[in-house]
C-alpha cells in the first residue's frame, strides 16, 4: 500500500486552505497513493475558527468528493466538529474510502491544558471537548488506528489501538516548533517501536496566526522505528510504500507484543 503524507501551512482563509489540500491530494493520487493523510485542522488554523459543522457538513462532503473523484482513501486530517454544547467543539478526524464513503470518525481524546505562571497559559479544554472512543478501521487489508497530535504523548492509547488490531497508525498534527525540534521524531519512532506498527504522521508547517509556528517534518516510520520518508520544510507531498512482509518480519523476530504479561 502506498501512503502519502500531505504537509500544509493552513491559515485563516478556509477556502484557500481547502484549495491547497485538494491540490496536494491530486498530487498524491498522481503518484499512485492508495491513502493520503492530511494534518490537524487542515481547513483552518488561526484567529476566528470557522463555525463548527457536523460530520456530514461541507468539510466532510469536500473530502468525500475528493476521495471518490480521485479513487483514493483520504484521511482528512481534522476539523472543528459540532460539539456537545455551545461552548465546545470536537477536534475530529474523518476517513473516507475510495468511493467517498465515511469509513471512520475519531474525536481527539487528549487535550493540551497547561498553566505555567508568568510563562504559558493554554487550556484546550476551554473550547474543545474530549473524545471517548478508541477508533480503528480496515483499509486495503491493513488495520488503521486513529490519533491526533497531543495524543502522541500518551502511549496507553497506542497500546489500545494495537490491542484492537492496528498495524498502521495515523497522527495528523500541528506540532509546535519549540517541542517538535526535540520530541516529534522521538515520540513517533517510540510509538512505532512499541506498537510494532507503521506510523503515518502528517503535520502543519511554518507560521500561523496567532503567533504560532508549527514544526512540520511529516514522516512515515516503519515498525522497527526507521524513518522511511520525511518531508522537507515546505508545503508538499511525501510518499512511501508500506510493506506487509516487513511488518510481519518485525513482529516475528521481536515478539514483544506476544511476550506481554498482562496479569501483572
Amino acid at each position: 500500500m502506498r501512503i502519502a503524507v500531505c504537509q500544509l501551512n493552513s491559515r485563516d482563509d478556509r477556502e484557500a486552505n481547502l484549495t491547497v489540500a485538494r491540490r496536494l491530494l491530486e498530487n498524491a493520487a498522481d503518484r499512485g497513493a492508495d491513502l493520503a493523510v492530511l494534518p490537524e485542522y487542515v481547513d483552518h488554523l488561526g484567529h476566528n475558527p470557522p463555525k463548527p459543522e457536523p460530520v456530514d457538513g461541507s468539510f466532510g462532503q469536500f473530502f468525500a468528493d475528493a476521495a471518490r473523484e480521485l479513487g483514493m482513501w483520504v484521511h482528512a486530517g481534522s476539523f472543528h466538529e459540532t460539539g456537545p454544547d455551545a461552548e465546545h467543539t470536537y477536534n475530529t478526524s474523518l476517513l473516507f474510502d475510495r468511493s467517498g464513503n465515511l469509513a471512520a470518525a475519531y474525536r481527539k481524546i487528549h487535550l493540551y491544558d497547561v498553566e505555567l505562571p508568568g510563562r504559558v497559559s493554554y487550556h484546550e479544554s476551554k473550547s474543545v471537548a474530549p473524545g471517548t472512543e478508541v477508533v480503528t478501521a480496515k483499509v486495503e487489508g491493513a488495520t488503521l488506528g486513529l490519533s491526533i497530535c497531543y495524543d502522541l504523548r500518551f502511549p496507553e492509547l497506542y497500546r489500545r489501538l494495537t490491542d484492537q488490531g492496528a498495524n498502521v497508525i495515523v497522527v495528523p498534527a500541528a506540532f509546535m516548533l519549540h517541542t517538535g525540534r526535540d520530541h516529534w521524531e522521538v515520540l513517533l519512532r517510540a510509538r512505532a517501536i512499541e506498537s510494532q506498527s507503521y506510523v503515518i504522521a502528517a503535520g502543519q508547517i511554518g507560521d500561523h496566526d496567532p503567533g504560532r509556528t508549527c514544526f512540520g517534518r511529516s514522516m512515515i516510520i516503519d515498525p522497527w522505528g526507521t524513518v522511511v520518508a520525511q518531508a522537507p520544510d515546505v508545503v508538499g507531498v511525501t510518499v512511501a510504500d508500506i510493506d506487509r512482509a516487513r511488518l510481519d518480519q518485525v513482529r516475528a523476530e521481536l515478539p514483544s507484543l506476544a511476550n506481554r504479561r498482562l496479569t501483572l
